[in-house]
């Protein structure tokens, strides 16, 4: 019987989830959005590269090699990040 690869197993299970968000985020609620357009599109690619990047960690083994990975994962928090920080100073006003 082949070894079981726990964190292997959690970073494909981790891409789909990822990839569940970007479809619901692309799907506007009924309630009030505050979410711009071009906000949600940028969460939805965001979400779905996130998705990817753990498709390569996966293969990579690390989260932080290649130096690309990590730059592309510090992108993509650093857009859910900003639209949050939006969303909440947008619910404000």
């Amino acid at each position: 019987m082949p070894d079981f690869d726990i964190a292997a197993a959690f970073n494909a299970v981790e891409a789909v989830w990822w990839w569940v968000v970007a479809a619901v985020v692309a799907r506007p609620s009924f309630e009030r959005d505050r979410l711009r357009p071009a906000e949600r599109w940028t969460l939805v690619i965001a979400f779905a590269a996130f998705g990817v990047s753990d498709v390569f960690e996966y293969s990579t083994g690390a989260w932080w090699r290649p130096w690309w990975l990590l730059a592309l994962k510090v992108g993509c928090i650093a857009a859910f990040i900003t639209a949050v920080v939006r969303a909440v100073v947008r619910g404000r006003r």
